[in-house]
C-alpha cells in the first residue's frame, strides 16, 4: 500500500509521516484548525502545515484578506 504524501502549504516540505502538523479548513467566513489526523488531512479542501508557525502564517494571511 502506498501512503499519501502531504505537502506544507507554506514551505513545500513533503512527508508521508507528518509529526506535529496541522490541518486547516477554511471558507469565506470560517476557519477551522485541526490537530493532525489522516481523516482530517484527506478531507476535501484540507490544507496542510508542517508546524504551528506555518499554520500561523496562513491564519494571519486569512485574517488580512478577510478583514482587509
Amino acid at each position: 500500500m502506498i501512503e499519501a504524501m502531504y505537502r506544507c502549504e507554506i514551505c513545500g516540505e513533503e512527508t508521508q509521516h507528518p509529526i506535529r502538523w496541522f490541518v486547516i479548513n477554511c471558507g469565506d467566513s470560517q476557519l477551522k484548525i485541526i490537530r493532525w489526523s489522516k481523516e482530517a488531512a484527506d478531507a476535501p479542501g484540507a490544507r496542510h502545515y508542517c508546524g504551528e508557525s506555518h499554520a500561523q502564517v496562513y491564519i494571519s494571511r486569512w485574517f488580512q484578506t478577510f478583514c482587509g
